[in-house]
């Protein structure tokens, strides 16, 4: 076994189960020298680490280690580790979805079908140990978890995360009986939901000022880079629904009202999780802090959004979202909007704000996955 570091990750001694089988081998670094590491097992994959055993290696080591090839099953042991805050098992789970997508941005590395295959097998484990921890959550509950989080340098890669999180909210909402499969595959479409951006350069894509029209007109290629990726790369992982997760790439910038992009496809053409993605895209833009713009309160949030319903966000999905949002009273709303062309995807030095448009009136809160009258617009008069 190739002893270097980049095959190990350290882990928290209060993040490793006991009494019980233990599903990954445990090391410690025995090298004195930072510039020659030595690895040893020190507990076994399989055996059952008691609670003395590991106030022992507690007392002994400065250290624990689980190699690269056992990440999946120390993740997924997560859920059984007791008296562990949600907050720390989340920060975990989210440096491992870090860990996977940096192998897919790194532009050190030529992109492959292998690279793919892996990087989408480790985000389904790590989408999976997510839903396991927030599985129960409302939007707000969700909110103040993802804001106790610590944020990566990568603007693509805590939004993506964050947008997981809040799919994996909604689709619960919307569908409070769904297998787990179907909030998995809600949650990881919303986490490759901006795998095209594999293929831009990251000075446009961690470009936190306006963007030029030709930078925009790149950004806006993403859906179509992110398709062509997965229909070209063949993948295998099991579980997988890679036609649904190609639609929710290729179309979480279209419009309710077919204003989108790229295909221009309206309401219910579009892909119910892709539908969901793009509520969860736009609130996480302009709720989660970031050390380049303030954000929006939520209520002022909410109002923002609401402008758009019917035009850029599906109406009654966005009413499911609304009332997931727990104590939230909406009075003296926020008099802005937000562009028809605000992307979420990018960071912001400061949200492009501009005077409101005329409002508009939803009609048609049936059924909206029946009804074909569902979603039409009313501009107000006057």
């Amino acid at each position: 076994m190739n002893q270097s570091s980049n095959n190990f990750f350290s882990v928290s001694f209060d993040l490793i189960i006991v009494n019980r089988s233990v599903p990954y081998d445990l090391f410690v670094n025995s090298s004195a020298s930072e510039m020659r590491e030595k690895y040893v097992r020190i507990h076994p994959k399989d055996d059952v680490l008691t609670t003395e055993d590991l106030k022992t290696f507690k007392k002994k080591y400065f250290q624990l280690y689980v190699h690269e090839t056992q990440r999946e099953e120390y993740l997924t042991s997560l859920i059984h580790c007791s008296g562990v805050s949600d907050e720390k098992k989340s920060e975990i789970i989210k440096d491992s979805a870090i860990h996977y997508l940096d192998k897919l941005f790194d532009a050190d590395k030529e992109f492959t079908t292998d690279i793919l295959s892996e990087t989408i097998q480790g985000c389904k484990t790590t989408v999976e140990s997510m839903v396991d921890v927030i599985k129960d959550y409302d939007v707000s509950k969700l909110q103040s978890l993802i804001g106790s989080l610590s944020f990566h340098d990568f603007y693509t890669y805590d939004h993506s995360i964050n947008v997981s999180m809040y799919c994996i909210a909604l689709y619960t909402a919307v569908k409070p009986n769904a297998p787990k499969e179907e909030i998995v595959l809600a949650g990881l479409g919303g986490l490759l939901h901006d795998i095209g951006k594999v293929k831009i350069t990251t000075d446009i894509i961690n470009n936190p000022d306006k963007l030029s029209e030709e930078e925009f007109n790149v950004i806006k290629k993403h859906p179509d880079y992110g398709y062509e990726l997965l229909v070209e790369n063949s993948c295998d992982c099991e579980g997988v629904d890679f036609e649904v997760i190609k639609r929710i790439v290729h179309e979480h910038h279209e419009n309710f009202n077919g204003t989108g992009y790229p295909r221009k496809l309206s309401a219910l053409d579009i892909h119910l999780l892709a539908r969901i993605t793009a509520i969860a895209d736009f609130f996480d833009a302009i709720t989660t802090k970031r050390s380049y713009h303030e954000v929006l309160p939520t209520e002022d949030a909410i109002a923002v959004m609401e402008k758009t319903v019917g035009k850029k966000l599906d109406p009654v999905l966005f009413e499911v979202f609304t009332k997931s949002i727990k104590q939230l009273v909406l009075t003296g709303k926020i008099n802005k909007e937000l562009p028809e062309d605000f992307d979420p995807c990018q960071p912001q030095n400061v949200l492009p704000f501009r005077t409101p448009s005329p409002t508009f009136k939803i009609e048609g809160f049936g059924d909206k996955e029946k009804s074909t009258g569902f979603g039409k617009i009313k501009k107000k008069v006057g």
